[in-house]
């Protein structure tokens, strides 16, 4: 309890300082050197981001909660799809760390098919897994830039059960295909227990009663509960074009 309460109040005081510290004027100079550093920061990982992923060919971004154990069905069904996956001609992407995406790439590397990480720096939780392969996990300090490379080198989504980060890079996804800032492309998000309750509420709520977003909206994500059948969907949807990975 008592590390818990340390640890509690240090977060406390750090949060405190940002805020004073947003708050303190700045002279132009201190705000340009600032910027100017930060700017060359983000294209240096922009940068990397596109020299090594331009190469990977085509591939399937897997998300879920790091926070899932090895014993979690979930776990278990992210780890079967992504074996299939690879079976099926694609490499796998994750976020690189421990949990749904530690299955992914686990997966993936069972397989002998391509395993990526684009693994994030956070003071907590994220450190990248051992199944990645070695020239293909990239760390990342920018969450806005993980997510470009998440989406530009994927050619199919597949969401399982997550938390606040996986709702982040799943309406990102969705906002993206909606106002036709990318090509559609397929999101499947595996576990209707998990999913069926959020999307009755927008279902109900964004669309019926508040008319947020179009009926076809609704169509942009299938839920399944069947690794087969996720990678089915990923299959029919490009079969119709005639393409296919080329691994």
């Amino acid at each position: 309890m008592r590390q818990n309460t340390n640890g509690q109040t240090a977060m406390a005081l750090e949060d405190e300082q940002r805020l004073r510290k947003a708050f303190v004027d700045k002279d132009w100079n201190e705000i340009k050197i600032a910027d100017s550093w930060q700017i060359f920061k983000v294209m240096a990982e922009f940068v990397e981001g596109f020299e090594k992923m331009s190469k990977i060919g085509p591939c399937v971004s897997i998300f879920g909660s790091a926070r899932t154990k090895p014993e979690n069905p979930y776990y278990q069904m992210a780890e079967e799809i992504a074996a299939k996956l690879v079976r099926h001609g694609y490499g796998v992407i994750t976020g690189g760390g421990p949990g749904i995406m530690e299955a992914g790439n686990k997966g993936a590397r069972s397989e002998g098919g391509k395993s990526v990480g684009l693994n994030i720096e956070l003071p907590f939780e994220q450190t990248h897994n051992i199944y990645i392969d070695q020239d293909k996990c990239i760390d990342f300090d920018y969450f806005f830039v993980r997510k470009v490379m998440f989406v530009k080198y994927a050619q199919a989504f597949v969401g399982m059960p997550g938390g606040f980060g996986t709702l982040d890079e799943l309406f990102e996804a969705m906002t993206l295909i909606q106002t036709k800032k990318i090509s559609r492309f397929p999101i499947v998000l595996v576990g209707s227990a998990y999913w069926n309750g959020l999307f009755k509420w927008i279902e109900d709520v964004m669309l019926h009663e508040e008319h947020n977003i179009s009926p076809e909206d609704m169509n942009l994500v299938q839920i399944v509960d069947d690794a087969s059948e996720a990678v089915k969907i990923i299959d029919d949807f490009y079969h119709k074009y005639l393409l296919s990975p080329n691994f």
